[in-house]
């Protein structure tokens, strides 16, 4: 038996609603929500939910988006950087370590 659960999640660019389709399979519904929670994170639609909570001034926002801008081309910039052997690369990320 499958059985659909749609989630609606807001484009930031148009404002358009898309829908979001997660299949339970087996009626496992603790891996389709999993799924649901990976699809939202991927999209950003937590970021976007969080975001509107409460109303942003503005003047807040601007500030929030350049921030955001600075962010992105020190990344940019650090990834350039390791790919032309100016820095050493990132250490290789161990999967399930850390956890407790």
């Amino acid at each position: 038996m499958s059985a659909r659960l749609p989630h609606r999640t807001r484009r930031a660019a148009k404002g358009e609603f898309h829908l979001v389709q997660i299949f339970v399979r087996d009626n496992n519904v603790d891996q389709a929500l999993k799924a649901l929670k990976k699809k939202m994170q991927r999209e950003g639609s937590f970021r976007e939910m969080k975001r509107h909570v409460h109303y942003e001034k503005p003047s807040e926002k601007r500030a929030r988006q350049k921030a955001e801008a600075v962010r992105r081309a020190r990344k940019l910039a650090r990834k350039r950087a390791q790919r032309e052997g100016l820095l050493p690369a990132p250490k290789p990320r161990v999967p399930g370590a850390g956890r407790g």
